[in-house]
């Protein structure tokens, strides 16, 4: 069943709007001293991988010549089963899962990583879940063993 806000809002934007929301919580509710003291080495270790994971997922879309548009999943032209997409089925949305939890970590913020959860819920339902269907149309089976083998996210 399709919901007038499937594909909508795109990912970066979605990103955008959840930090915003993320530094709005760590301005009202306090900061955690001990996430402040440690926020250098979680930030790092969260941007690296988030780029890695997000990185690695484009260079890998690319390679196959197909769409990297999170839009226009109708489009995808092959099927992507190696690399990175062997660990999991949207390694760029787990790139900007990451790349929010540094945000938290960054801001000091226990607090905001609650706003990481709706992301999370909120992509899988309006974003994942619809380029999933178009998927399974374009790819059949093929698509559902891939998805029987590996995780949406981790």
């Amino acid at each position: 069943m399709n919901h007038p806000l499937e594909l909508k809002i795109i990912p970066v934007i979605q990103v955008a709007i959840a930090a915003v929301l993320m530094f709005i919580i760590a301005k009202i509710f306090p900061v955690s001293q001990g996430l402040l003291a440690v926020k250098w080495f979680i930030w790092g270790i969260f941007i690296a991988i988030g780029l890695l994971f997000g990185l690695t997922g484009i260079i890998s879309f690319r390679l196959a010549k197909t769409t990297v548009n999170p839009s226009k999943p109708n489009d995808a032209s092959s099927l992507v089963q190696t690399g990175i997409y062997r660990v999991t089925r949207n390694p760029m949305y787990v790139g900007l899962v990451c790349v929010l939890i540094a945000w938290a970590a960054w801001l000091g913020s226990v607090y905001s990583l609650s706003v990481v959860i709706v992301f999370m819920l909120y992509m899988s339902r309006f974003q994942i879940l619809p380029e999933e269907r178009a998927l399974i149309e374009i790819f059949g089976d093929k698509y559902i063993d891939y998805c029987l083998k590996v995780s949406r996210w981790l």
